[in-house]
């Protein structure tokens, strides 16, 4: 007998399912985080804790506490989100910066979201395909950003596969070389 836990094989999600695909915005990753009992929250970065003043990830954590009453109508849990605007990546052509949450399943109604922040803009919703992907790309290549209308160069897309729980992204340039490779 072998000496280790048993580790049941991972069920496998079926391709044919619904996927959700939004715009990619060039930004930073970042999150609110808000304690079980809704009173305290916490700014983050994709890999660490944030402080006003310190390290901040471009002003985000400043910005959460400025509007931590607003942020905290979003409820108990992590809300991820994308930091971006003015100084930060593209910059997007805008004066200011926004937050814009992921979770379009939940954030995507104007009135049930905080006034302070935005969603990423969903491109396609339905079953997955190779047509579905390739149109929406095509719609940022042609029509430009719909997160800032009037931003002619995108990133790209992020594809949301509802059954899996999986996220894959797709940029409009160079998708096939690394990012660390990637040329200006």
């Amino acid at each position: 007998m072998i000496d280790v836990p048993f580790e049941p094989f991972t069920k496998i999600a079926r391709l044919s399912r619904e996927i959700v695909i939004t715009e990619k915005i060039d930004g930073t990753n970042a999150q609110v985080c808000i304690s079980d009992d809704g009173l305290t929250l916490q700014a983050g970065s994709r890999t660490r804790w944030l402080e006003p003043g310190k390290q901040d990830n471009h002003g985000f954590a400043g910005w959460v506490e400025a509007n931590k009453d607003e942020l905290l109508k979003l409820g108990p849990g992590r809300h991820f989100g994308e930091w971006w605007g003015a100084g930060i990546q593209r910059r997007y052509g805008l004066t200011e910066k926004r937050f814009s949450l992921f979770n379009v399943h939940r954030w995507g109604d104007d009135a049930t979201r905080p006034v302070c922040c935005h969603v990423v803009p969903t491109i396609y919703r339905g079953i997955f395909s190779d047509e579905g992907i390739s149109g929406a790309l095509q719609a940022l290549q042609s029509a430009g950003s719909f997160a800032a209308p009037g931003f002619l160069n995108p990133e790209g897309i992020v594809i949301f596969h509802t059954a899996g729980g999986y996220l894959f992204k797709k940029t409009i340039k160079d998708d096939e070389v690394p990012k660390g490779m990637k040329s200006s």
